[in-house]
């Protein structure tokens, strides 16, 4: 017998990110000027932790790489092992006034796309681990 009940509904599916309003907006306009977009979040180095958006496929995922799910349509991806660090935390992704990753889309607009974060509240938490990590 299944530990599923009939009727019973699925459990809620969690984001693991999501975006602003504001981030939108500007996402909408580098798609328009760019085409199909991805994001990857700097793990430090040269832009510290900023989110990095890309025309699709100008930056090359691999093995290292997880996507966390899609904003407005857009991939996200993150490496495992800033996951690691991360995995408990729901990461919000604006866009404020300023200078954007050297090598990011949004450099020129005078925007700039900026990572917050929030912890998973723990029925969310739940959510989660009932839908496994993203790989």
């Amino acid at each position: 017998m299944s530990d599923t009940q009939v009727g019973a509904s699925p459990a809620p599916v969690v984001a693991r990110v999501s975006v602003t309003a504001a981030a939108q907006a500007l996402i909408e306009r580098l798609r328009a000027a760019h085409g199909p977009l991805m994001f990857h979040q700097s793990g430090g180095c040269c832009d510290g932790s900023a989110p990095m958006c890309f025309a699709l496929g100008e930056f090359i995922t691999g093995d290292a790489d997880i996507c966390l799910g899609e904003i407005a349509g857009v991939p996200f991806y993150m490496s495992r092992s800033q996951f690691e660090y991360w995995e408990h935390t729901h990461l919000i992704i604006d866009a404020v006034p300023g200078n954007g990753g050297m090598f990011s889309l949004e450099r020129p607009t005078g925007m700039r796309f900026l990572t917050r974060s929030r912890l998973y509240e723990d029925a969310e938490w739940k959510a989660l681990e009932a839908q496994g990590r993203p790989s």
